[in-house]
């Protein structure tokens, strides 16, 4: 009897020891699928959460960036894999959101001062009604350098919204060249600061 109930007792601890070895290399793998690299841009970015950009709240650890869709200029269909190698800010905006429309000339500064091809501010609009006034507000207000994308059907916000990314608009995610998000900003920042350039050079890698 004893035996049996020793027998028992080391079965019992075997599958548990199966178990937990089976559950903690799952967690192992979903905490381990952003690379170091991602890591080290955070640590980079997290003294930087300060001034102008003081909302800044940077992942730990980072996380793949949600995936979603929006469309280019032109009606072509893109996700954020398509602008993967590529560090970016980017910003859901909507016109009947004031913040929002406060912050497109700071943006558009932003991508003048530092996009290229390591870094782009991708701004998605996301009026799902009257959506023309989007590009007529932009001209109204001389934003050149952005390209202007959109999401009229609200599936990028609802995305976000259900990965606890956005909460609200503005959002600003960023995300860096690993397609790895590192840091969100709920509400609008001055992104044309010293405080937010440094970021981006952080977010770069630099």
């Amino acid at each position: 009897m004893k035996w049996r109930n020793a027998a028992l007792v080391l079965s019992v601890l075997g599958a548990a020891v199966v178990a937990a070895a089976f559950y903690g290399t799952r967690t192992h793998a979903g905490k381990g699928a952003c690379p170091a690299a991602s890591v080290a841009v955070a640590d980079k970015l997290k003294p930087l959460a300060h001034g102008e950009i003081a909302a800044l709240d940077v992942a730990s650890p980072p996380k793949p960036a949600a995936a979603i869709a929006f469309d280019g200029p032109g009606g072509q269909k893109l996700s954020l894999a398509d602008f993967k190698g590529r560090a970016l800010v980017l910003n859901l905006w909507a016109t009947w959101c004031v913040p929002c429309r406060a912050e497109m000339p700071a943006l558009d500064k932003l991508e003048a001062a530092a996009g290229g091809p390591k870094f782009q501010v991708v701004a998605v609009n996301v009026d799902t009604a009257r959506v023309e006034r989007a590009g007529q507000f932009l001209d109204e207000i001389g934003v050149k350098r952005l390209t202007r994308y959109a999401d009229h059907s609200g599936d990028a916000f609802e995305t976000l919204r259900l990965a606890g990314a956005a909460l609200g608009l503005p959002t600003s995610l960023l995300i860096d060249a690993a397609g790895c998000e590192v840091g969100v900003v709920a509400g609008p920042a001055n992104w044309d600061s010293p405080d937010a350039l440094a970021a981006v050079k952080a977010l770069q890698g630099g």
